[in-house]
């Protein structure tokens, strides 16, 4: 075992609590963009303002989901090389997702 390989203690628990932290970062971001939004309402007295801030908010949600599933396949695709899935190369068994 190289020194490279040697996983910190806690790192499970870490990945499962920045998994969990999602929903609430999902939350955060479009309550971000409603407050730029009113902000930006009373500010310019335009009703429109506050729609651009809502779509800014939702639009800060998707991007933390999209950065979510990014690290997430990317975590997947270390499995690859991992001898105990090797019987899937070797039996011929194609993934259906991709």
């Amino acid at each position: 075992m190289q020194k490279n390989d040697i996983k910190p203690k806690h790192r499970d628990k870490i990945e499962a609590l920045d998994n969990l932290s999602l929903g609430i970062s999902m939350v955060v971001a479009v309550a971000i963009g409603v407050g730029a939004g009113l902000l930006l309402k009373k500010w310019t007295g335009y009703g429109y303002t506050l729609w651009i801030g809502v779509f800014w908010g939702v639009s800060a949600a998707i991007l933390n989901v999209y950065k979510a599933y990014k690290r997430a396949k990317d975590s997947y695709k270390e499995l690859e090389n991992d001898p105990r899935y090797q019987y899937r190369i070797n039996k011929g068994i194609k993934e259906e997702d991709d």
